[in-house]
């Protein structure tokens, strides 16, 4: 398996913020996407774009980035492992005391960083998520804007998948050691309920900090399968009975419907 760091090139101090990117063909967005965190008003980041053994221009476009630019560091992994295995890789290779998650074809608000940062900061947060917008391959805004709830604990999670991966932020220090399970699915989901689970609380920030693309054949994209994919996830990794998970799925569904009506 290759796994090796492409660009050793990094700043002597450990940063704030490690930015967690996996990358499977992505060109055709990548350049946007690092540019995204390129152009933070919060500067003291890395960022770890670990390329999933793509076969397009992937890993020569983070190249190009990574020589110019000693915060982005590329790393290759070979076989493909899927995204879940990919942000472990980044995991693994982060330093920061925060992770923040953005893939390969999302995009940030330019102070998403900055008030993450000072959010988390000043409340004491482990783990904190916000709002975001949902734009076509184009980047179209479609449908109306993902509001972020106040707070989020485990019941609310199972009932209502309202925190995006690509505002998400964690405290490693207060946190542990973070990994998400192998799946072929919805395991940045997993993570989030087992840090739940355990008691941690899931604070939201009142504001819209990203942009979700929706991408054509993308196994977000692919509702049924997702679909099945929860139904797995409530009976046998969250060990629920049949008549809690008939409830928290029927919740489920409902808030999905509505929260991505696109």
């Amino acid at each position: 398996m290759d796994v090796t760091p492409e660009s050793t090139r990094r700043p002597a101090s450990p940063p704030t913020v490690s930015v967690i990117t996996p990358a499977h063909d992505a060109a055709r967005f990548l350049d946007e996407t690092i540019g995204s965190v390129k152009a933070q008003t919060f500067t003291d980041w890395e960022m770890i774009i670990v390329d999933d053994d793509s076969g397009d221009e992937t890993r020569e476009i983070a190249g190009r980035w990574a020589s110019s630019d000693p915060r982005i560091r590329l790393v290759r992994q070979s076989p493909r492992q899927g995204p879940g295995a990919a942000r472990n890789r980044a995991l693994a290779e982060a330093r920061g005391r925060y992770v923040a998650f953005l893939d390969s074809d999302d995009l940030w608000r330019t102070e998403k960083l900055e008030v993450q940062v000072a959010f988390m900061r000043e409340t004491g947060a482990q783990f904190s998520f916000a709002g975001y917008s949902i734009i076509d391959e184009r980047g179209k805004p479609l449908g109306r804007p993902v509001r972020a709830p106040d707070r989020v604990d485990y019941r609310f999670l199972l009932r209502n998948t309202i925190i995006g991966c690509l505002t998400v932020m964690l405290d490693r220090t207060r946190l542990g050691d973070l990994s998400m399970p192998s799946l072929r699915q919805h395991e940045d989901l997993s993570l989030w309920y087992d840090l739940l689970r355990r008691g941690a609380i899931a604070r939201g920030i009142p504001r819209d900090l990203a942009l979700y693309r929706v991408v054509r054949g993308s196994a977000s994209r692919n509702r049924i399968r997702s679909a099945l994919h929860m139904w797995r996830i409530y009976r046998d990794r969250e060990q629920l009975s049949l008549p809690s998970t008939l409830w928290y799925y029927a919740h489920y569904a409902w808030n999905a419907y509505w929260k991505r009506r696109v």
